[in-house]
């Protein structure tokens, strides 16, 4: 059986290169906030907060990880077509654009029996198959499956909340509870990787991806071994 484990990071376009309809209907709300610094911060969220829709943003990184190969891939936007690994030589990244992307990831994802995710089922699901339709490019399997059926998308999020019955934390605060070592450790987190795109750090966002898939295959394990009865 061939379990896959993945991850995505965005960046949004630049808010002006949006049409001007979508501009004023993301600002809709905050436009009409009387309070002039309260409408200021609410401006800031809202082209914050578009880094989050595959219709402002794209992908700039998949980490993949094959549990039963114990082996990890990561693809990053990058000009120069470049493959390198890891030092511990179980993460290969190799330099892509989205679109290559995408097909790479599809074409894995193809032959997987089952997926896991952290917050999978709201995000990176959703926005995967949304940029590929938009780069015209067909998804494999379709990952929004039925919530409560394990049997092929496992986001762990929906798990260690019992389906939203308990309090949702972040990934870095269960690898903490749990004993795994968190992405942030490495001093990275999700809210660093617009600036570090913006600063053309894309293998240092694709490091940070590599470190969020392996931290999640580690606490599917907790999962799989302890709470999936």
């Amino acid at each position: 059986m061939r379990t896959i484990v993945f991850d995505i990071e965005t960046s949004a376009y630049p808010f002006e290169s949006l049409a001007e309809s979508q501009r004023e209907y993301l600002l809709r709300y905050a436009e009409k906030e009387p309070n002039e610094k309260i409408k200021t911060q609410k401006i800031d969220d809202a082209i914050r907060y578009t880094s989050l829709y595959p219709f402002t943003s794209k992908i700039v990184a998949i980490g993949i990880y094959d549990i039963e190969k114990n082996k990890s891939f990561v693809y990053y936007e990058s000009n120069n077509r470049e493959e390198w690994q890891a030092e511990d030589k179980q993460s290969q990244f190799k330099g892509l654009d989205e679109n290559e992307m995408l097909k790479s990831f599809w074409k894995i994802i193809e032959f997987a029996d089952k997926v896991v995710t952290f917050n999978g089922r709201t995000f990176d699901a959703p926005f995967l198959m949304l940029r590929s339709a938009m780069l015209k490019i067909k998804p494999t399997k379709y990952l929004i499956t039925n919530r409560y059926d394990k049997s092929f998308h496992i986001d762990l999020l929906d798990q260690f909340t019992y389906y939203g019955l308990t309090r949702k934390f972040n990934l870095d605060f269960y690898c903490n509870a749990f004993g795994i070592e968190s992405p942030k450790s490495k001093g990275i987190s999700g809210m660093d990787v617009k600036n570090l795109y913006e600063a053309g750090k894309t293998k240092e966002i694709a490091i940070y991806c590599g470190n969020d898939v392996l931290a999640t295959s580690k606490l599917f394990k907790i999962w799989a071994d302890y709470l999936d009865i």
